[in-house]
């Protein structure tokens, strides 16, 4: 069954305690991790994971946007995280990245930015749990959804299930209730909503109007 993941990038910094209350009705929290390198912006890092991890039994779906992941996999690991999405563009040996964060003890996968084609995955596919199709260019949230990544999300979907795996594909960038029905139909299973949640007076409201949309989808 889709679900979404609430990304505590536009929630409240100074209240995230506060802020994963909010939504504690959602599976998944989105954690997105940047190094001011990878992207121009600097986030936060494992110690926030690690702070929140004792208050919250949701999946912390940990999206790194920076530079040798590598040399972090098991820090976010040890802090808590239960999936770790790394670029395929911040490493030189993906392959060896996503079987670092298997043995680490966590779900893993890919993402791939707007411009990044699809076939960088030929031989990595069969060893993901996940693909996060980036809808926005990474660094900033508010943007709003490229629709050329329409294409290319309906071009993943045939090719996961013509291989008939379990590969999720997850989307992240200009997702709001109002796009959510027709995302949904293309065959995407995982939704990162940061401004339409948490920029909402009510994100736990909001939680469970997407919810119902997708249930009902």
């Amino acid at each position: 069954m889709a679900d979404l993941l609430p990304s505590l990038l536009a929630a409240d910094f100074a209240n995230l305690y506060d802020e994963i209350m909010k939504v504690q009705e959602a599976n998944y929290l989105h954690f997105d991790i940047m190094d001011g390198r990878y992207v121009p912006n600097i986030s936060f890092g494992a110690d926030i994971i690690r702070a929140l991890r004792p208050y919250s039994r949701q999946v912390f779906d940990t999206h790194l946007m920076i530079i040798e992941p590598e040399r972090y996999i098991e820090l976010f690991a040890e802090a808590g995280a239960d999936v770790i999405t790394f670029h395929y563009e911040a490493t030189t040996h993906p392959h060896r990245v996503v079987h670092q964060v298997k043995e680490a003890g966590c779900k893993v996968g890919i993402a791939l930015n707007p411009s990044t084609p699809l076939d960088v995955l030929e031989y990595l596919l069969e060893d993901l749990d996940q693909v996060l199709i980036m809808t926005v260019n990474p660094g900033f949230g508010g943007q709003k959804f490229i629709p050329a990544m329409v294409k290319k999300i309906r071009k993943l979907r045939k090719i996961i299930d013509e291989r008939k795996l379990d590969t999720l594909i997850q989307i992240d960038g200009g997702v709001n209730l109002e796009n959510l029905p027709e995302l949904h139909a293309l065959g995407v299973d995982l939704f990162v909503i940061g401004s339409a949640v948490f920029g909402a007076e009510d994100p736990g409201e909001v939680v469970r109007k997407a919810k119902e949309i997708l249930k009902n989808a």
